[in-house]
């Protein structure tokens, strides 16, 4: 199991890396500021702690902007708490997978087994579900639901209200038929764990999950509430090209796929912990990594709530304001977390995905991080 204070990065505030250690350093600063004029990146958090070099831990840019005047506030920092989107559907992924672990669930089981009114739930396996082939439209994808959602977001949602905008329009294909990235999905996962484990679902991750690798510092909110300090996101809400600020909007509408905050030192515990099943036992954690194409994600593959791309393991996330990358390579004993606060995303890719593919040619030239646009966690796509 995983102790936080062996993955402990050094303090910030050390004197300054020396030859090659300052050259690198220099390079992926330029790299990260270089797509952040670009496209416009208010600021970024970033940590590499990749074996035989000095670790990188640097925040750049602002963590608040007067939209007003476009005038930049405070600096970022690397201890801000931010919303992590949709890198919460590793957690989700990992609760049911302990449960698997523990008999409780089979992952070739029909979800109708343990939740009833599901579309085709008779024919739909957990493992479908994690592995996003359930062919259930996301609820992400109704207009009716992306419509309701920008007119008041900070709007509480249970996770009932989510599953009526997917459970009224038919299923995309049979089950297993294909890879649609469907958020439904999730919070099927996340009413399965509170169902077999009896738990709330932040009861569960808090006990089961982020107790025992000591994530003190990553939280699954019950409402909106944001701990300080923490960054201010901004989104475009509408078709005129309004941006916002979205700190305060309720991310209840993400819950079991996309609610989680977190801090960039919590991400470097789990970025290894997932990636490597620390929380599972061998068996299982091979049964998670049976990856499959991800049409529209090249050259991404598809696991149990969690991708491969090109050797990188992990998941990101993107919810109004906000998008994450976490990631660990073991061929390359890498970690990289990248966290920064908007989400005006180009048709080119997420900018998280960006930001990673920048760095990552600065740190692994042969192993660019890299993946095309496709459906991820913010309603906007």
């Amino acid at each position: 199991m995983l102790v936080a204070a062996a993955l402990a990065a050094p303090p910030i505030g050390l004197a300054a890396p020396q030859g090659h250690a300052a050259e690198r350093e220099a390079k992926v600063g330029a790299a990260v500021r270089g797509v952040m004029k670009e496209r416009e990146i208010p600021g970024v958090i970033l940590g590499i702690w990749q074996r035989g070099q000095a670790p990188i831990v640097k925040a750049y840019g602002a963590r608040n902007v007067d939209l007003a005047s476009h005038k930049r506030g405070k600096p970022m920092a690397t201890d801000l708490y931010m919303r992590i989107g949709s890198e919460t559907k590793t957690f989700t992924g990992t609760a049911v997978l302990q449960l698997v672990d523990e008999g409780k669930i089979g992952l070739e089981d029909p979800i109708s087994k343990y939740l009833s009114g599901v579309p085709n739930g008779d024919n739909i396996t957990v493992r479908e579900l994690g592995d996003m082939r359930s062919g259930l439209v996301s609820y992400t994808a109704s207009e009716e639901w992306a419509k309701q959602f920008f007119a008041n977001p900070r709007r509480p949602w249970t996770p009932q209200e989510l599953l009526s905008f997917s459970f009224g329009q038919p299923p995309l294909f049979p089950p297993n038929g294909t890879f649609n990235y469907s958020n439904t999905n999730f919070v099927l996962l996340g009413l399965l764990v509170e169902k077999v484990s009896g738990e709330q679902l932040g009861e569960y991750f808090e006990r089961h999950i982020l107790g025992p690798l000591h994530m003190d510092r990553t939280i699954f909110p019950s409402n909106a509430a944001f701990p300080r300090p923490h960054a201010n996101g901004y989104t475009v809400q509408d078709a005129a090209g309004t941006v916002a600020d979205t700190t305060n909007w309720d991310p209840s509408w993400g819950w079991a796929a996309g609610a989680m905050i977190s801090k960039l030192q919590d991400l470097r515990i789990w970025a290894k912990s997932v990636a490597t099943g620390s929380l599972l036992t061998p068996a299982t954690q091979r049964q998670r990594e049976r990856f499959i194409p991800a049409p529209g994600l090249e050259p991404a593959r598809y696991g149990f709530a969690l991708f491969d791309v090109k050797g990188w393991i992990g998941h990101n996330g993107s919810l109004p304001g906000y998008e994450s990358l976490t990631v660990y390579s073991p061929s390359l004993r890498t970690t990289m977390v990248i966290l920064l606060n908007s989400d005006i995303s180009p048709k080119s890719g997420e900018l998280s995905t960006l930001v990673g593919k920048a760095v990552t040619r600065v740190i692994a030239p042969h192993n660019v991080f890299y993946f095309q646009p496709g459906a991820q966690q913010s309603p906007k796509h």
